[in-house]
Order: structure tokens, then sequence, then C-alpha cells
């Protein structure tokens, strides 16, 4: 999909719900998000509504009753999240944000192997792309 919905925190929540188990009736998901928000039900129903309607998610008609069914994937959601957090927090630059994650967080010996792998695999596709 190339533009991706708008979706809030609250909208966010259902999408979570579905995607960790899709198709779901209005009613699994509503009875999942009570259990986890504590929300009224005419509020979960809200949100399906206004994701249904920026068409972040559908439903089979086909079937009764109907089951909702995400049409955007986590993927596309976190990367298109990502990229604006990172412009309006740190203006679009990469660098920064990674430092302060890198200072403040308590990263273990393997969150900082894991991380070693991943900046020398990046390394290496570098070379390969500009050799």
């Amino acid at each position: 999909m190339a533009d991706l919905p708008k979706i809030s925190e609250a909208e966010m929540e259902v999408m979570q719900v579905l995607w960790a188990d899709e198709p779901m009736t209005a009613n699994e998901v509503v009875e999942a998000l009570l259990e986890q928000t504590g929300w009224n039900h005419r509020t979960i129903r809200t949100l399906l509504g206004r994701l249904s309607k920026k068409q972040a998610i559908g439903y089979r008609e086909q079937e009764r009753p109907f089951r909702y069914v995400s049409l955007v994937s986590r993927e596309e959601v976190s990367r298109v999240e990502r990229a604006s957090f990172v412009k309006r927090v740190y203006s679009g630059a990469i660098m920064p944000m990674l430092a302060e994650f890198i200072e403040d967080e308590q990263l273990s010996e393997a969150d900082i192997r894991q991380l070693k792998t991943m900046l020398t695999r990046r390394e290496g596709d570098n070379d390969e792309s500009h050799g």
C-alpha cells in the first residue's frame, strides 16, 4: 500500500490484536481488548470502524459473522512509524537517536554482539554496492 493510513495509539492496539490472530470476528477482537485494556466494547467497535474506514483493515463478507483481516502489514506500519518518529524527534537524523538508545539502555553482552554483527553485515553491504 503506497499511502499508509495514520494509525492512532488506540487503533494500534486493535491492529496488534488482529496481527496476532487474524482473521477475527468483531466479538473476538472485543473480547481480546476487553481483557488487555478494559475499554468499553463500544469504544473497540468504534476503533474497528475507524480502521475499516481508513482501509487499514477489511473483512471477509462471504463469511458470517464477518471476519476482520489486516490490509496493512506490521512491517509496513512499523517502517512508517519509525520514519515519522525519527523525523519528529530527531529532525530526521538517525545517529543521535542510535547514540541515545545505546547510551540510555542496558545492553547485554548478547545485545552488543548482535549490534556488532548487524553493523559488520551492513558495512559489507555498503562495500559491495560501492565496489
